[in-house]
């Protein structure tokens, strides 16, 4: 609280902070005639402004004594031209000058306060978005609190907006105009009207009352006049405490002159106007004191967020701006309380209120006991859920550290220091900020300049780069060098730049007094160096740390330049020394042969520096001799490349040199190939690495040499690919021949079973890319017939040694093989064709079905692997996080192969039930790769892709089975399971009804097949087998339209019995169930099977409310003119979609069961067959059941009165009811359809997210969470997380 005495400031001189305008306005020191105002008390005013604009006589107001056009009883008036005339338009419309539109209010105060302010209150009330209006007679008869009442009463509550909620400029405009009137207001009546007792204790009581009030706007708008207003009265108590100051000063330098001297007179005019002041000094701090106490005390921790960042952030303004007052534990505890605000738009302004504190170091002393207090929590802000939060509380950190070096411990440095790597780029760049004020700012620079120059360096920051070095390695993220980079780039840029003192500590030896570089500090150096050079020259964060290449300014654009030329400058003659020292070192040499590619490679001819040139190319040539880790290779054909563009000069003398090794390594590798071979099962080591070194060397060549591209031309149809081989010239290694000795090895490897594991796999590569190579050169040119039948020999014969290899015992083997067939099988598809390139069509490849069907068994063998068994190959293998993360990376490369094969219509859709069916339980590894192959087969064919879904569910049921026998247990987590998935599909076909209607139904009707399939061998009066399936394709009801309902369920009645019909027992109730989801909004007229006329009449209300009053004629007729069976399909049904044979999930029939009831397919109505061979119905099947109907609605509607006037069948449906706790039917029918039904996103042909399971259904809430689901991602408020890298 405001202590009853406010400290007075020793020097006006000395206070730094900005003071308010000492003089009075004029409207101030006119004479009022008001008898109840106060002596007006200051300095004599100044005279007015030369352009303000002068005041209207009474006249022209139109009423003489009330302010702007507002009669007595204070309506609101307008000119007879429009123009505004209340305070609240003439500060909305901001056309005013402020000073002027207070001017003027001060002036009818002095004529009338009453009605001034009536005109000030009606301001504040109107300004809050209320419509109504305090009349004077209300004024002058009514408590506030009655007032307040009434203008809640008023209130419009059609809107929840008010003026300072209200988005525009407009808006935005009129919340700074009030903040200046109110600010205006009290530094114009500074001197005299807030001291007449009367109109602040009016407004204070006023905003007191309305911030105390239920009604959000008022409460808002309320405690920001309160807020401003305490600013402002701030502001006056400083100035009265300079003037106070100033005049006791006067007072004892004129009291200590001589007797002589001294002015009696003087000395009683300035004892005077102290007391004066100090009177002002206590009126102004009871005023504050009734605001602090009967505002902000409530309002800091009101319910809004908004209202208690006004709080926070007025209250750092007076803690700045009258810090001998309100700087103290007293005030600082509400910011302190309030950093654990829930809102982070409420830290976020204690952040910054703090921060305005301690960039003042004058005032750390003061703050010291609240750091202490609060410190930790300010540390662990620094991991804010909000990413502005968290910058602004490493800003702080950092502001703390520069005020006291002790202030934060070592542990408290630690947290800030890992923020470096934070993905989120401002976070990780104050973080930076912090490092390098605590670890890498030179202290003293001359000293130690002095002593760099003692020990012969030419650069004073080694002993900051060792540190960097330290750092990094203790960070253990050895990585992520490159945003350690990237976070000190802005602070630390002269230290980072200095390629000199990095290349001395490679180089040179150390000096007297230094520490000798460990082999790990070394490296760690130079993947630092690497990335500094990489920073410069490229002028943008690493990937991960932005949303793309920005535009660079001019300044930075020539600093890029500038530091490009810079470094190449320098490391043109370094790099060579640098690859001899350490040439041995194979990530040494990976690291620092990245550096060619950031050089501006003009200027080894601009600067005659080819003989620079000559040493690197020899360096690098030594360098691939030495090496056979494929990083390292890897690296040195890059470096080629880059050197053999053909834009620069030095092309011709790169491709020499490259030229004379490919030379020696293919000579190499042509007398080791034989070698191995002559010596057979007698090859000794030396002979298997010679091949093993020389086809690792010519593979990495082989790498860079081609590459090529498969786009999709149209995303929405993914009717054509767009083949694009790229080829680079000078690594064109076709004239070696490599492909027949590869081919050798591969043979032999096959026949003999003999062939080491590493020859095997680069085998397989170097004839890929020798493959790649052969079909560029045919693109390139105009290639003959025996031309393309020779390479069509040689593609046939590679992809039958990868087929032969996936039976291979080796892992790598298989997984090579697998990953070139995949590649192979797209490149050389019916696509390769396409753009005019018709004439290679004999290189064109169909997988038949048994390397169809090898393909998918390899997927399900090495892709879907069961959680235990992975587990024990990694304990037993003792593998660490990262080799899980590696593996399971290999496997989703595994699946998105052979799913592209898919979408591409390279293997038959069917293949894909087998990947769909493990959407549930691998969702976490593979959801998004099956989401996406699942969204890109229903662009494809939508039929074909709801037969794949339902083939899917089918295997799973077919699989439970025969797991748990025909009596399915259907409340079992596997039941729940297989329901959920139904679930999961029927959501991605969206809210488009009309899109996607016949491939629902097609699904309906092979799921309506798939349950009627067999007849149960105890007899006609039991349930089919397949009856439970019929539950999960209830959650495919939804998805039909209302007439589509009908037609699905007359088709159902075919596969029915009357005794079928009347059955009511649990054995029946998925049929029951499926029943009532199809007649459920389906024909008002059928009663519900469920139970009673209530639900029957409820449900003929809910449908006819959800019919659609629009289109309704438009799909009738649609129904009948369908053409979605007029296709040739290959896949047969009620058998559903024929599975490759030999897929180690085909669907497993109970062979007794297959043999003795198995209905005849061509006698069955409907068939899939009837629609292919008989001409007259070459139509759609909803067209077809639409005709049907008709002859069956008279026996219907019979079976359907039989069943209502059996009383018996209601009395049991009723005590089934009654036994469940739940309402079964009610349960499978409207569990999760409302929420369906009410989505306003919109699906086109994409994936969804998946909504929450209902929470009437007990089995869905076992399941485990869908991360993609929008309720599963409410974050918790109290916890602060930040994606770390």
């Amino acid at each position: 609280m405001i202590t009853s005495e406010l400290p007075v400031l020793q020097d006006s001189g000395e206070t730094g902070q900005d003071t308010v305008s000492l003089s009075m306005s004029m409207s101030e020191l006119d004479d009022s005639g008001d008898g109840k105002a106060k002596k007006k008390r200051g300095r004599p005013g100044r005279p007015p402004a030369p352009n303000k604009k002068p005041r209207k006589s009474p006249s022209e107001k139109g009423l003489v004594g009330a302010p702007r056009g507002r009669k007595a009883n204070g309506m609101a008036q307008h000119n007879g031209e429009g123009d505004p005339v209340t305070l609240f338009e003439v500060v909305k419309q901001g056309k005013s000058a402020m000073q002027s539109v207070v001017d003027d209010w001060i002036e009818s105060y002095k004529q009338d306060r009453d009605l001034a302010l009536l005109d000030l209150i009606n301001f504040f009330i109107q300004c809050s978005g209320c419509k109504g209006t305090v009349r004077i007679e209300m004024f002058r008869n009514m408590q506030n609190a009655e007032i307040i009442r009434k203008m809640t009463e008023e209130f419009d509550e059609d809107s929840g907006d008010y003026p300072l909620t209200i988005s525009g400029p407009l808006w935005k405009k009129f919340r700074y105009n009030f903040c200046e009137f109110i600010g205006v207001l009290i530094r114009q009546c500074q001197y005299s009207i807030i001291y007449d007792e009367y109109m602040m204790d009016t407004v204070i009581s006023l905003l007191t009352g309305l911030s105390d009030s239920q009604v959000r706007a008022f409460r808002h708008t309320s405690t920001l006049a309160a807020m401003k207003l305490m600013t402002a009265l701030v502001n006056v108590a400083l100035n009265l405490s300079i003037h106070q100051d100033n005049t006791q000063r006067q007072y004892e330098a004129e009291r200590n002159k001589m007797a002589g001297k001294r002015a009696n007179e003087k000395l009683e005019l300035l004892l005077q106007k102290r007391k004066e002041l100090q009177e002002n000094q206590d009126e102004i701090e009871n005023m504050m004191n009734s605001i602090f106490k009967g505002i902000f005390v409530h309002r800091y921790r009101d319910a809004i967020a908004e209202i208690r960042a006004i709080c926070i952030e007025e209250i750092g303004v007076w803690m700045k701006m009258y810090s001998d007052a309100f700087l103290n534990d007293s005030y600082l505890k509400y910011v302190g309380w309030t950093l654990h605000d829930r809102q982070g738009e409420v830290r976020l302004k204690c952040l910054k209120a703090l921060q305005n504190l301690y960039t003042n170091r004058e005032l750390y002393p003061k703050l010291e006991l609240f750091t202490n207090r609060f410190k930790d929590r300010i540390v662990s802000m620094t991991l804010d859920k909000e990413y502005d939060v968290a910058v602004e509380a490493i800003r702080l950190v950092t502001l703390i550290l520069q005020g006291s070096e002790d202030a934060l411990s070592n542990e408290d440095c630690e947290n800030v220091y890992h923020l470096v790597y934070s993905a989120h780029r401002p976070v990780a760049v104050a973080a930076g900020e912090f490092l390098h004020r605590k670890l890498f700012s030179r202290h003293d620079p001359q000293a130690e300049e002095a002593l760099a120059k003692r020990r012969g360096r030419s650069s004073p920051n080694g002993n900051l780069i060792r540190m960097l070095v330290l750092f990094f390695l203790e960070s253990e993220l050895h990585e992520h060098a490159a945003y350690l980079v990237d976070s000190l780039w802005e602070s630390s840029q002269e230290l980072l730049k200095d390629w000199e003192c990095m290349t001395e500590l490679l180089l040179e030896e150390p000096v007297q007094g230094e520490e000798v570089l460990s082999d790990r500090q070394e490296n760690a150096l130079i993947e630092l160096t690497v990335c500094t050079i990489r920073q410069a020259a490229e002028a943008h964060p690493p990937v991960g740390r932005g949303t793309g290449k920005r535009v660079l300014t001019a300044k930075e654009r020539k600093t890029q330049i500038d530091d490009k030329n810079k470094l190449t400058e320098h490391f043109i003659m370094a790099l060579p020394m640098l690859l001899s020292k350490y040439q041995t070192d194979a990530e040494k040499v990976a690291n620092l042969l990245q550096i060619p590619q950031f050089f501006d490679l003009d200027v080894y001819s601009a600067g005659r520096m080819e003989k620079h040139l000559d040493g690197l190319l020899k360096q690098i040539k030594i360098v691939v001799e030495k090496h056979i880790d494929t990083e390292v290779l890897e690296a040195c054909s890059k470096t080629y490349s880059i050197l053999c563009s053909e834009e620069y000069t030095i092309m011709n003398r790169v491709d020499i040199a490259r030229s004379q090794l490919i030379d020696e390594l293919a000579d190499r590798f042509n007398h080791s190939v034989e070698e191995l071979l002559q010596a057979g099962e007698e090859a000794d080591d030396d002979d298997i690495y010679n091949v093993l070194s020389t086809v690792k060397r010519l593979t990495a060549f082989h790498k860079y040499a081609v590459c090529f591209f498969i786009t999709s031309d149209c995303l929405s149809s993914m009717n054509s690919i767009n083949l694009s081989l790229v080829s680079i010239s000078a690594h064109d290694l076709t004239r070696w021949d490599l492909f027949g000795n590869c081919y050798r090895l591969l043979r032999t490897g096959i026949e003999q079973g003999s062939m080491p594991e590493q020859i095997a796999v680069q085998a397989l590569q170097c004839s890929h890319y020798s493959v790649l190579w052969q079909l560029v050169k045919i693109t390139e040119g105009s290639p003959s017939k025996d031309d393309l039948l020779a390479q069509r020999r040689v593609v046939k014969s590679f992809l039958a040694v990868c087929q032969q290899c996936l039976s291979n015992v080796n892992t790598p083997v298989k997984e090579q093989a697998f990953m070139l067939l995949c590649d192979l099988l797209m490149i050389f598809s019916h696509q390769l064709t396409t753009g005019s390139r018709e004439g290679l069509q004999p290189l064109v490849f169909n997988p038949d079905s048994t390397l169809q069907n090898e393909l998918l068994n390899f997927v399900l063998d090495h892709v879907f692997i069961d959680q235990d068994e992975e587990n024990q190959s990694i304990e037993g293998d003792e593998e660490d996080e990262a080799n899980k993360i590696e593996a399971l990376h290999k496997r989703r490369n595994l699946l998105a192969a052979f799913s592209k094969l898919i979408i591409y219509d390279i293997v038959d859709m069917p293949a894909a039930a087998d990947i769909f069916k493990h959407y549930m339980k691998y969702y976490n590894d593979y959801g998004d790769i099956i989401k996406e192959t699942l969204s890109k087969t229903r662009q494809t064919d939508k039929i074909l892709c709801a037969k794949t879904l339902i083939l899917s569910l089918q295997q799973l049921f077919n699989e439970l089975i025969q797991d748990q026998g025909p009596n399915l247990d259907r409340t079992s987590s596997h039941v729940s399971g297989i329901k959920e998935l139904a679930r999961r599909f029927a959501l991605t076909f969206g809210l488009d009804q009309i899109k996607t209607r016949e491939a629902v139904a097609t699904l309906h009707k092979d799921g309506i097949e798939f349950a009627f399939k067999y007849q149960n061998p105890k007899g006609p009066e039991y349930p089919p087998p397949n009856l439970a399936f019929l539950e999960v394709l209830c959650e495919f009801s939804s998805k039909l339209l209302r007439q589509d309902k009908k037609t699905v369920h007359s088709y159902l009645e075919k596969f029915m019995t009357e005794h079928m019909m009347e059955r009511r027992e649990d054995i029946w109730l998925p049929l029951i169930s499926y029943r009532n989801s199809l007649l459920t909004g389906g024909d008002e007229d059928r009663m519900s099977i469920t139970s009673g006329s209530s639900s029957s009449k409820a449900g003929s209300i809910r449908s006819k409310k959800g019919r659609p009053a629009l289109h309704k004629k438009r799909i009738e007729e649609e129904s009948l003119e369908g053409s979605w069976m007029m296709r040739n399909d290959t896949l047969r049904t009620p058998g559903a979609l024929q599975t490759p044979q030999l897929t180690s999930t085909v669907l497993r029939e109970n062979p007794r069961q297959a043999a003795e009831h198995i209905p005849d397919q061509d006698s069955e109505p409907g068939s899939e067959s009837d629609y292919v061979h008989n001409p007259q119905m070459q139509m759609s099947w909803l067209g077809q059941q639409k005709m049907e109907e008709v002859n069956r609605k008279e026996r219907t509607a019979m079976n359907y009165m039989k069943a209502r006037s059996g009383g018996g069948v209601r009395h049991t449906v009723r005590g089934l009811m009654e036994d469940d706790g739940e309402p079964i039917f009610e349960d499978v029918m409207m569990s999760s359809r409302g929420h369906l039904e009410d989505m306003s996103e919109e699906f086109e042909d994409t994936m969804v997210i998946d909504l929450p399971p209902s929470r009437n259904r007990r089995e869905r809430a076992e399941l485990r969470p869908d991360f993609f689901d929008s309720a599963a991602m409410i974050e918790d408020e109290s916890g602060f997380t930040m994606p770390m890298f």
